[in-house]
């Protein structure tokens, strides 16, 4: 399982794991109630989500900024928001990818590809996350 549930951990250390722009960013929390790190995905009105994975955890924060920020309250359980299905099948299909109990094999089957394909998406979204990112930093935003 990559994602986590939305609750926070009762932290005993967090550091920052990775720092982007408009103050979004992934936090390492170490727990002793743990033996391994979560990594806490947070950006400004967004709940924040945990995941097992480091790289799951950079996904979403690729996906969120692919879409220009989104927020999962009231989709429910297994909801999808709606700018994330409108942004096409690479950024839906990397999204589902940081979800619980999936995997590239699941998310190439309900698209009805092969797992290369799936991998092809996620590196797209990540490549587009980074121009998108870099973009704005050229233009000052912070």
């Amino acid at each position: 399982m990559s994602k986590t549930d939305h609750q926070p951990t009762d932290a005993a250390h967090e550091s920052v794991h990775e720092q982007y722009i408009l103050d979004v960013r992934i936090v390492t929390v170490e727990s002793s109630a743990d033996d391994d790190p979560r990594y806490r995905f947070e950006a400004p009105q967004h709940q924040g989500v945990e995941f097992t994975d480091p790289e799951m955890a950079e996904l979403y924060a690729d996906v969120y900024f692919c879409v220009n920020g989104f927020a999962e309250e009231g989709t429910g359980e297994r909801g999808v928001p709606p700018v994330i299905i409108g942004a096409g099948r690479a950024v839906l299909a990397s999204y589902m990818l940081t979800q619980p109990h999936t995997d590239f094999e699941w998310v190439a089957s309900f698209f009805g590809m092969k797992p290369h394909r799936v991998k092809q998406y996620v590196s797209n979204v990540q490549d587009r996350a980074d121009e998108i990112r870099d973009g704005a930093a050229e233009q000052g935003v912070q």
